[in-house]
């Protein structure tokens, strides 16, 4: 099931991003984050346990949102769940009336089945020096910048 997340998925969706940040596969985030940011979360729950998330994050001043943390636990993969989740956020974003989504990846080849398109990480200044400044991997990060209008 997809639903918005809950306090007390906090600990499972941290685990999760955190053991594909652990492989170098997205970005790590605390647990204080999570917890911040809860809002903007989505969850796919199997029996009680929290196996996918994805987050869509407002950014900026501007009409611009990203998604953020999309997550599958391996074993629930190729079951169209971060499709789903994918979808979920898109559907809010197209709710609040956000035009532009976009995503930093490693896999940006799942964002372009959704006709997401790459673009230079400088058209994205303000994603950049807001929180890509305080990454341990700044400025030689090789995530690839997506970005989806609606």
């Amino acid at each position: 099931m997809i639903r918005k997340a809950k306090l007390n998925d906090v600990r499972q969706i941290h685990r999760l991003i955190n053991f594909f940040a652990k492989k170098d596969l997205m970005m790590p985030r605390s647990l204080n984050e999570i917890y911040e940011n809860i809002r903007d979360f989505w969850v796919f729950e199997e029996k009680g346990k929290i196996a996918g998330c994805c987050a869509l994050h407002v950014v900026g001043w501007e009409d611009m949102a990203e998604v953020k943390s999309l997550a599958v636990e391996p074993s629930h993969q190729h079951q169209h769940i971060g499709t789903k989740l994918l979808l979920a956020a898109l559907k809010e974003a197209q709710h609040l009336g956000i035009k532009n989504i976009f995503a930093l990846t490693y896999s940006p080849q799942f964002f372009f089945r959704f006709k997401f398109m790459e673009i230079d990480k400088g058209n994205l200044p303000q994603k950049i020096w807001a929180e890509c400044c305080n990454c341990p991997k700044f400025p030689d990060c090789e995530e690839i910048a997506v970005i989806k209008s609606i």
